[in-house]
């Protein structure tokens, strides 16, 4: 059987976008230059980033304050903006079936309609332990609804589940897959490198602790 080694995949929301959302803001900006130095010294071998102007900014902010910035970027579509799984009403709590429903419907055809095939992709090749004898470290910058995809799917929670689970923009969620273990949510939605000006944006409104 061939070696297996430990993953470890480091989860990025992009920084704050502009109104368009054609490019970041000056805060997005200075998110994503923060998170950068704070993964200065980080080991990572890759940067795979969405498609979407916003992501692939933030990725290329992040990859030019690290010590190694040659670290490859590597642009895909499993790493973009969609949703990832629809629902049945029959799924969902009772109470609030209807509103969140509701609320996926609001969604554009295409994101909902071709979703779940890319976030089957994005399981595939961003999760589970690697090939190898070494363990890897990659960065993933990508979108809420991916952040919460993935993070649900490491904790085994139902598919719809990744519903609810909010990340700020530039927060770090970490990720462990090791062989024969269960994957490990290591950190989530920290905002340690952002000053307090920075902090819970593209987060819900609601209390900010």
């Amino acid at each position: 059987m061939p070696a297996r080694a430990t993953r470890y995949l480091y989860l990025v929301r992009h920084g704050e976008a502009s109104a368009d959302e054609s490019d970041l803001t000056e805060n997005g900006r200075r998110q994503a230059v923060l998170l950068g130095e704070r993964l200065r010294d980080s080991p990572l071998s890759a940067i795979h980033h969405g498609p979407l102007p916003r992501a692939e900014r933030t990725a290329r902010l992040v990859r030019d304050q690290l010590a190694q910035p040659q670290c490859e970027l590597s642009p895909s579509d499993a790493a973009g903006d969609y949703i990832p799984y629809v629902p049945d009403e029959r799924e969902l709590p009772p109470a609030s079936a209807a509103a969140m429903l509701e609320r996926l419907a609001g969604f554009p055809a295409e994101e909902r309609g071709r979703g779940p095939e890319l976030a089957r992709s994005a399981l595939a090749r961003f999760t589970g332990p690697v090939k190898g004898d070494e363990p890897v470290h990659e960065l993933l910058v990508t979108h809420n609804f991916l952040v919460g995809w993935l993070v649900r799917d490491a904790l085994d929670a139902p598919p719809w589940r990744w519903m609810g689970l909010n990340h700020c923009n530039a927060a770090l969620t970490v990720i462990r897959y090791s062989p024969e273990r269960p994957s490990s949510v290591l950190l989530y939605n920290d905002m340690g490198h952002l000053p307090a000006a920075l902090r819970w944006t593209g987060f819900p409104a609601g209390p900010h602790f």
